[in-house]
């Protein structure tokens, strides 16, 4: 029995050996690289050299087709350039019975994120973020979509309690909206707060590609001491690539150049003028694939909402950095009690460059005036 255990143990030895001893496979295998040269692996595995660290988009793509096609340039036919230049602008309706009706056309057009620089993006009614619903708790909302983009999409509305056959998951609630057809979502709008609506096929681009828009839900009862400025601060990535669009990824070789706000890259991106004094309130969104921490110089803030839902008064915080994450909602407010141009920017501080140019990007101007 003690000669038995001791071959067993002899062949197990033996196995690991020869195991560690073997040739590595060569088709994926990144080779070595002694002269600080970039080295990424092209489609089927290839070793290809890229340029100051970064891989060149689809590089890195998977086998799979449709991860490939993920990774793809964002196109559409006849594409043309955007005839508004500022996105989440309100979305008139009509009335019909008494329900709110509003009409939305996915549709591709060239948007300027900044003077000289434009994106393809896939938008709501042609502009980047979609045009901003606004309602109040309790209205009966119809929301009709038509699609012009080359392929399908469909509307979740983020954090609003619909039935379940609006929700706007494809294969799931629904099918989806096919290229040329309208489909119409109807719910009552609830609860009240800061939402966002986004499309919710192929997200990874076409979320990235501009198919958001805010949705806010206003309370029945008014607020006792509203404030006398309220912005919505959409925050989302791109990456742009020798004249090509790309949908931004946390992905290696898709990694975003560009960041916006409301569509706009600093120095494009709104000034928020305000009187001192004002009681002022941001509702931050992020509605891309990375966190960013935004900072507010000059004034501490209270986080008086969170994914739309009130923040107790007892257990709000006062910050001047709050992180916001992918989906997250944060409305933050302030007394404008110092006179001056303050920045609220990003605190990861690549996310404030324009294609690696400081400043840039998740930046823009609080000008407190007298």
């Amino acid at each position: 029995m003690k000669i038995k255990k001791i071959m067993i143990f002899s062949l197990i030895a033996l196995t690991l050996i020869l195991s560690a001893c073997a040739p590595k496979p060569s088709g994926n295998t990144m080779p070595m690289n002694n002269d600080n040269s970039d080295t990424t692996l092209a489609p089927g595995g290839e070793a290809s050299a890229g340029v100051n660290g970064t891989p060149t988009p689809g590089s890195m793509m998977a086998d799979n087709p449709e991860a490939a096609h993920m990774m793809e340039p964002i196109t559409a036919p006849n594409v043309q350039p955007a005839t508004e230049t500022t996105g989440g602008q309100p979305l008139t309706y009509r009335d019909e019975n008494g329900v709110k009706v509003f009409e939305l056309t996915t549709k591709a057009v060239q948007w300027p994120i900044l003077d000289g620089v434009a994106v393809t993006a896939y938008t709501y009614n042609g502009t980047v973020p979609g045009p901003m619903i606004r309602v109040t708790e309790g209205d009966q909302v119809r929301v009709i979509v038509k699609n012009e983009l080359p392929d399908p999409t469909t509307i979740h509305w983020h954090g609003v309690e619909v039935p379940n056959a609006m929700d706007g998951v494809p294969g799931v609630t629904q099918d989806p909206i096919q290229p040329g057809e309208t489909f119409t979502y109807e719910f009552t709008a609830k609860p009240a707060g800061t939402f966002m609506y986004h499309s919710h096929f192929e997200g990874d681009v076409q979320v990235s590609a501009g198919l958001y828009a805010p949705f806010i839900i206003d309370p029945i009862e008014p607020e006792a001491n509203p404030p006398v400025v309220d912005k919505i601060l959409m925050l989302s990535e791109w990456r742009l690539m020798d004249g090509e669009t790309y949908a931004a990824m946390p992905v290696s070789g898709m990694e975003p150049n560009y960041f916006t706000i409301n569509g706009k890259s600093f120095p494009a991106t709104e000034t928020i003028t305000v009187k001192k004094g004002d009681l002022v309130r941001l509702r931050l969104i992020a509605i891309g694939q990375f966190i960013h921490p935004m900072h507010l110089h000059g004034m501490a803030f209270k986080i008086v909402a969170t994914d739309g839902h009130p923040v107790p008064e007892a257990a709000q915080l006062t910050k001047d950095t709050v992180s916001v994450a992918p989906g997250e909602r944060y409305d933050i407010e302030f007394v404008a009690n110092e006179t001056g141009q303050w920045m609220l920017h990003c605190h990861i501080l690549h996310h404030t460059t324009n294609d690696n140019v400081d400043p840039g990007g998740l930046m823009l101007v609080i000008n407190v005036v007298e």
